[in-house]
């Protein structure tokens, strides 16, 4: 072999290693032409709009790889559709190109309940709209802040800012309509329980403001009332007046300190000249 070599002259073996040389590339090059599938080109086919399985069997079956990118929500679209796709419909590309997919979820995501309390109607509305939600029935209820939130509830039930809720979930809200020109006597609630005392100022549209238990107390709603604010009568011993959407504190103990007075239980709004709470 060698001597094969050094019997020849210097520029027939750099000939033959130069032949060996291009050899060996355009092979090289052939073998990656053919596993890259060089100058085998396919057009992208539009999937948008389409449902996620159906999209993805499509694009397999045109030989393209498919890989999910994100899973967002649009409201204004269908569930479980193609929203976008890289590269883009009708874009020309190598065979075995992979098509990245963003679809709209198939779930509702959830938002946190923002806090409504306190805040006027048309602020509340904004905020509701801001966090992807929106308004259900509303309510009217004498207390003195007039076209401002009282409650809000979800499903007939009271729910807490920071809650998790759907999206686009319908929130209901309890707003305040003024006082009432109306007075009527306060209510005796002493001698009942809190369940009783509150179902009567409910009924009255008074709010519960507070509620103080003596030692001891573990169900507040099955204590007994012995105290309030405002009384029924003044230190003169003249009635005391109230209107709808004005507040009551009521002091509650384990054990009756004080006769029930049966005949107080019902109060009608009545209009009256005396002193006001």
């Amino acid at each position: 072999m060698f001597k094969f070599i050094t019997n020849r002259p210097f520029w027939v073996n750099l000939l033959v290693v130069t032949l060996l040389a291009a050899l060996l590339i355009f092979l090289s090059l052939k073998m990656l032409g053919f596993i890259t599938k060089h100058g085998q080109f396919l057009e992208v086919p539009s999937v948008i709009g389409k449902k996620t399985d159906e999209a993805v069997k499509f694009l397999e079956a045109k030989g393209f790889e498919v890989s999910i990118q994100d899973s967002v929500y649009v409201d204004t679209a269908k569930m479980g559709v193609v929203l976008k796709q890289l590269p883009d419909p009708n874009s020309t590309v190598k065979i075995n190109r992979t098509v990245y997919l963003t679809v709209n979820r198939l779930t509702l995501p959830l938002v946190d309940m923002p806090s409504l309390q306190g805040k006027t109607l048309n602020y509340a509305l904004d905020i509701l709209k801001r966090s992807h939600l929106t308004l259900g029935d509303t309510t009217f209820r004498p207390d003195f802040m007039m076209g401002s939130v009282l409650e809000q509830h979800y499903r007939g039930n009271a729910i807490p800012s920071g809650a998790k809720l759907p999206w686009g979930s319908k929130v209901d809200l309890v707003i305040g309509s003024g006082l009432s020109q109306e007075r009527f006597m306060v209510p005796d609630l002493l001698g009942m329980t809190l369940g009783e005392a509150k179902l009567l100022l409910e009924q009255n549209n008074i709010t519960l403001a507070a509620i103080v238990p003596d030692a001891g107390v573990t169900d507040t709603l099955g204590a007994f009332v012995y105290k309030q604010n405002p009384p029924r009568y003044n230190d003169e011993k003249q009635p005391v007046y109230i209107q709808s959407g004005q507040v009551m504190d009521l002091w509650v103990s384990k054990e009756m300190k004080v006769v029930k007075d049966t005949t107080a239980q019902n109060v009608s709004p009545k209009k009256e000249n005396s002193n006001k709470y």
